[in-house]
């Protein structure tokens, strides 16, 4: 069975004009959970000033009606974040660095080296606290200011941080080919994968993931998301246009597909605007 890392609570709606309130934020992650997504990227503690998305984490984290069997993730990038994380009692923090030094600044006001030692250290940290802990190397395949990014570099990261208990690679911008992607997960030993479909490569990138021996798929509800700090960076990978593919394949996901749609219409309504995912408006194959 493979894990999928639902992100559309804080990827998805991050780069959203609208900003949506504590209470509706916090009934999307319900409504996940209830999907059967064993894992929720629930909220950003990250600056509101820099994200007004993300404003107001600790409420979120408060009005959300948790279940077993669902391990409720949050994203940090620095200390202090994972600080704020700890203390809403979330069970996974995902700390994200990026792989090159001018995506790295504009994210997290800090070097590669400065970033990838505050994971270290944040590692360290949730190792004590008992909690799980994913590092997600961003822009691992191209960077909107850098150009193509050197494999090498993100392997040396990869290794690096290899005490994580997964390690993400994340195509921010969506450059990514399938060949690329499994060579690069091959090499590096990651074990996650985190697609956006901006060039129409996201699902075969995943799918070439899945080859390179991934065990976790990162996506967001409806193909939500994007990065405010890269340009032209679309949405994710939708959940439930990847969960169709998975599981007509033979791979089970152990998520509601139905479920899913029912929450892509929904959330459809909420932002008032059509969503980037398919299937939700085509529907199942064959159809009930």
């Amino acid at each position: 069975m493979i894990t999928i890392c639902e992100v559309g609570p804080r990827d998805g709606l991050q780069n959203e004009r609208e900003i949506l309130p504590p209470e509706t934020r916090a009934e999307l992650v319900d409504r996940l959970a209830a999907a059967g997504l064993s894992v929720v990227e629930a909220v950003s503690f990250v600056s509101a000033e820099r994200v007004p998305q993300m404003a107001g984490a600790e409420e979120v984290v408060g009005a959300i009606e948790r279940r077993d069997g669902t391990v409720y993730a949050g994203l940090a990038l620095n200390e202090k974040g994972y600080d704020r994380l700890r203390e809403a009692d979330l069970g996974e923090v995902r700390f994200a660095l990026a792989a090159t030094e001018s995506f790295s600044m504009r994210n997290a006001n800090a070097s590669v080296e400065e970033a990838a030692a505050a994971a270290e250290v944040v590692l360290a940290r949730a190792r004590e606290d008992g909690l799980r802990a994913t590092i997600t190397v961003s822009v691992a395949f191209g960077c909107p200011f850098e150009g193509r990014v050197d494999p090498g570099v993100v392997v040396e990261l990869a290794k690096r941080l290899s005490a994580a208990d997964d390690v993400v690679l994340a195509d921010t911008i969506g450059v990514a080919t399938p060949g690329q992607v499994k060579r690069l997960i091959e090499d590096s030993g990651a074990s996650g994968f985190h697609g956006h479909n901006t060039r129409n490569t996201g699902f075969a990138n995943a799918y070439a993931a899945l080859e390179g021996g991934v065990t976790t798929l990162d996506s967001s509800i409806g193909g939500l998301g994007g990065c405010p700090f890269a340009p032209k960076a679309t949405g994710n990978v939708a959940t439930e246009d990847l969960v169709y593919m998975l599981e007509g394949d033979g791979t089970e996901t152990g998520v509601d597909l139905d479920a899913l749609i029912a929450i892509s219409e929904w959330l459809e309504s909420v932002l008032g605007r059509p969503l980037e995912g398919q299937l939700y408006r085509a529907g199942v194959f064959p159809s009930a």
